[in-house]
């Protein structure tokens, strides 16, 4: 018996040996039992150009035997500053404050929204409002942002209270920030956000934090999703898909008048208070550079938008099916909800036909890696297809 204790599984009832991956290579993953399955949720909404990716794995080989890690507290290093650079160009914003992985980009930008008012002079500025049903994270900070009751409601103890965003309803001067998830709340099961619920957000005194955790880096078409949704953010959290899916890193961005209020004196103490031992770790900076310079070469956002087109066919093929609640797109992230009870049983049947995918509920993902063929993308709703006759047979 494994010592590895898995997060949100119930190891009581885990089959180790199903469910061990060997290794991995495009768009597939091996498990230890030798069989190969199309890793139809990316591992996690992570994987964007396949696993393994030899230009990927090529920078991060080089970047090892040259500088494998340094620290960003009082010093810098030339691969983390090129990236900021990067990021910033293609986010259209000003500076990039690295971490770890998403839940750490989110606390980062919570922190940040509460020293900027107090530098500003707004201390009074501390309430955060979020959109129904969201998810920001699993840290005390980002769970606090959430409205999902399964992931957080036994921690109720130490988590802080938020506001519920009503479009119909002023924002009080006391709020710090605004978050949302733009276009799509994954967790939420692809939960669908209409473009209208963002217009009140122009222009308002508060700042607008985009978590582009799980939307950035092409999934609903182009770059950020919240290109789409005409808000102008003051803070952009980045994760998942910033290292192609390799490496654990994460990235909050601000527009340069943020990080003006963050300068003075070293005596004045208005510097921000807040940082990670591997921010700025110069390996996996290497392999979020390589990543970036995949989009341009291999025509990334292309693809996805392909991915994108034909997805949307098959689920209209979906859509009369007595099985199936609802569908939800939002670019390559798609959301097929079942009736019954289904999702966790669909997703075990789904893997014994070569798809390795996870239900939120009745909800079944499917969130390709954005270099998968149309074959690919044919073979998951078949064998989708398939799965729901059996399941009405058996029914």
């Amino acid at each position: 018996m494994s010592h590895l204790w898995l997060p949100f599984t119930q190891m009581r009832h885990f089959d180790e040996q199903a469910r061990s991956f060997v290794r991995g290579r495009g768009t597939m993953l091996e498990d230890a039992r030798g069989r190969s399955v199309y890793d139809a949720v990316s591992s996690i909404w992570t994987t964007i150009h396949g696993h393994c990716h030899p230009r990927i794995v090529e920078a991060i080989a080089r970047q090892a035997a040259t500088l494998d890690h340094a620290t960003l507290l009082g010093a810098t290093n030339p691969v983390a500053e090129e990236l900021a650079e990067r990021l910033c160009a293609i986010a259209g914003m000003d500076r990039a404050f690295f971490a770890s992985d998403g839940a750490s980009a989110v606390e980062a930008a919570i922190k940040m929204a509460l020293q900027y008012w107090q530098n500003a002079g707004q201390p009074h500025r501390t309430r955060f409002v979020r959109l129904s049903g969201a998810y920001h994270g699993d840290t005390i900070g980002a769970m606090s942002l959430s409205d999902i009751a399964v992931f957080k409601s036994r921690f109720g103890s130490v988590t802080f209270e938020t506001q519920g965003y009503d479009a119909t309803v002023p924002l009080g001067e006391d709020v710090a920030a605004v978050i949302l998830e733009p276009l799509v709340q994954a967790a939420a099961g692809m939960r669908l956000v209409p473009k209208e619920a963002y217009e009140r957000l122009k222009g308002v005194e508060a700042l607008i934090v985009c978590d582009e955790i799980a939307t950035g880096f092409g999934r609903t078409g182009t770059m950020f999703a919240f290109e789409q949704i005409g808000v102008s953010p003051d803070i952009v959290c980045v994760g998942k898909g910033l290292t192609g899916g390799t490496m654990a890193l994460s990235a909050t961005l601000v527009g340069q008048s943020l990080y003006d209020v963050f300068l003075g004196a070293p005596d004045a103490f208005v510097h921000f208070f807040h940082g990670h031992s591997y921010a700025g770790n110069p390996i996996a900076c290497a392999a979020a550079l390589a990543s970036l310079s995949l989009f341009e070469e291999e025509g990334t956002l292309e693809r996805a938008q392909g991915i994108a087109r034909r997805s949307r066919a098959h689920l209209e093929s979906l859509r009369a099916h007595p099985l199936v609640h609802d569908l939800r797109q939002a670019g390559t992230m798609l959301g097929i909800e079942l009736r019954k009870n289904l999702g966790p049983s669909s997703a075990d049947a789904l893997y014994d036909a070569g798809h390795f995918t996870r239900a939120i509920g009745d909800v079944i993902q499917f969130v390709p890696p954005l270099c998968s063929s149309d074959e690919e993308v044919d073979a998951f709703f078949e064998s989708l297809s398939t799965v729901l006759v059996l399941s009405a047979v058996e029914g």
